[in-house]
């Protein structure tokens, strides 16, 4: 036996007979484990050396503070599994779902261990072979069958409005009853955004011109939760990409981008979205592919992964893949031609806050602070800990309310300790808990997407 496989089976091990019910289970038969279709890959479950350097960086460890609620302790469950040492039930499945699926140890790792890739494969594993609780696949199929259609969640924003101009919120979250039935509809009831008429606006033409000169023609994604709840964000995107001599091509047919059945291991459905997203874009002839939610361009920049076993389309979701670009990926790389003026009289303190799925999944850091920097006047806060997590991963925050919660408090004291007078963040799913936890703590200071601050600024525009 190799050096790191006498080492990964050792680990297991001991794992194992600390936990007298899990070896009990592994000793059975006719107990569920991996099935054939593409288990974590045990080359890439060696490159880990158990080194530990990942424990600090993991959202979820710094929580909870369990071995296997770190990505070592999870790719040792990985290898007991596909060694038949532990098998794939509620012992184990525990410990992936509190995995947020940030990727901070794939920043850290000193080994190159590719985590992404062993969670991508271990998560549609526990959909297809582990049977979850009523209540879960209660929660999960609302979440599944909601978020990622815009059409079916925009009827119920005319009932959202109502039930939050007659004040009940105030009530549900005093009273906790809605807490006490129920903490992750309460999780969700937490992070609704205020309704406004913005919300019910997002008709765009098919083809909007460039202003001046025509540099590039590139598509643009609306998303599912970005175009209901931050049409604002999408606006302001078209008007900066036309300011600076784009021409916005924006298909009526075009739906999620895949993300959130894809995080979570659905792996039909992310497929068959994803499927439906090439093919608005097929025929547009755009030179690049354009995004300002980071969670998304993960997701649109792995569609050659997602559609690796289709035939018909895994050749069109690399072609796809390629052409994405996040829209402070793209602006760095092309240059900003329009004049840019400053957003208030004096200077402004910014604090940009890294969306995981930017910094530590597509590797975009630098770029977005460049962009910022532009913008007279504007001077960057750091702040403590920018790589970890905000706890909203996704829907993370629904399903695990409680890590959440503590995640989402710690990013914004973060956030607040520099003294920025705003906060500008690239993702929806960020935008709503950190708003959540600023509301939380008391604290009424802007948080605005970095596309809104450049729009403004080329407009012209002061801020309040």
């Amino acid at each position: 036996m190799k050096p790191v496989e006498s080492t990964i089976a050792a680990k297991s091990s001991n794992f194992l007979g600390q936990n007298p019910h899990l070896n009990e289970l592994s000793e059975s038969e006719g107990l569920p484990g991996f099935d054939a279709q593409h288990p974590p890959d045990p080359k890439l479950i060696d490159t880990c050396v158990h080194c530990g350097f990942c424990l600090s960086t993991c959202p979820s460890y710094r929580v909870i503070g369990k071995e296997m609620d770190s990505p070592r302790g999870r790719i040792y469950l990985m290898d007991a599994i596909a060694t038949g040492e532990a098998p794939l039930a509620e012992g184990t499945v525990e410990h992936f779902d509190t995995c947020l699926g940030c990727l901070a140890c794939v920043s850290t790792c000193p080994s190159g261990v590719q985590y992404d890739k062993l969670l991508a494969a271990t998560r549609p594993q526990v959909e297809r072979n582990y049977e979850r609780s009523l209540g879960d696949r209660i929660i999960r199929s609302l979440i599944f069958n909601l978020f990622p259609y815009p059409n079916r969640l925009r009827p119920l924003l005319v009932p959202l409005y109502v039930y939050q101009k007659l004040g009940i919120p105030k009530l549900v979250r005093q009273t906790g009853l809605l807490k006490k039935l129920s903490p992750r509809l309460a999780a969700m009831e937490s992070i609704l955004p205020n309704i406004t008429g913005e919300f019910f606006k997002g008709n765009y033409p098919d083809v909007i011109p460039a202003q001046g000169e025509k540099r590039y023609r590139v598509g643009m994604l609306l998303g599912c939760v970005q175009r209901l709840f931050f049409n604002p964000v999408n606006e302001a995107t078209v008007r900066v990409l036309t300011a600076n001599g784009c021409e916005v091509v924006i298909p009526k047919g075009q739906g999620c981008c895949a993300a959130l059945p894809a995080h979570q291991g659905q792996e039909a459905q992310a497929q068959a979205i994803a499927r439906q997203m090439i093919d608005s874009f097929e025929g547009t002839e755009v030179d690049f592919i354009i995004i300002n939610a980071a969670g998304c361009g993960h997701t649109l920049k792995e569609y050659g992964h997602i559609l690796q076993d289709d035939p018909n389309y895994r050749d069109k979701a690399q072609a796809f893949a390629n052409q994405v670009k996040d829209i402070q990926e793209f602006l760095a790389m092309v240059g900003l031609t329009a004049k840019l003026s400053p957003l208030t009289e004096g200077k402004l303190t910014v604090v940009y806050q890294d969306a995981c799925h930017l910094l530590h999944g597509q590797k975009i850091s630098q770029q977005p602070r460049q962009i910022l920097k532009q913008i007279p006047g504007v001077e960057l806060k750091e702040p403590l800990d920018a790589a970890l997590c905000c706890g909203s991963a996704g829907v993370y925050n629904m399903l695990q309310p409680e890590v959440s919660e503590e995640l989402g408090q710690q990013k914004v004291e973060n956030l607040l300790n520099t003294g920025a007078e705003l906060i500008a963040s690239p993702n929806p799913g960020c935008a709503l808990q950190i708003q959540k936890h600023l509301q939380l703590a008391g604290k009424d200071i802007p948080l605005m997407h970095p596309m809104e601050l450049l729009d403004l600024s080329i407009r012209g525009v002061r801020l309040k």
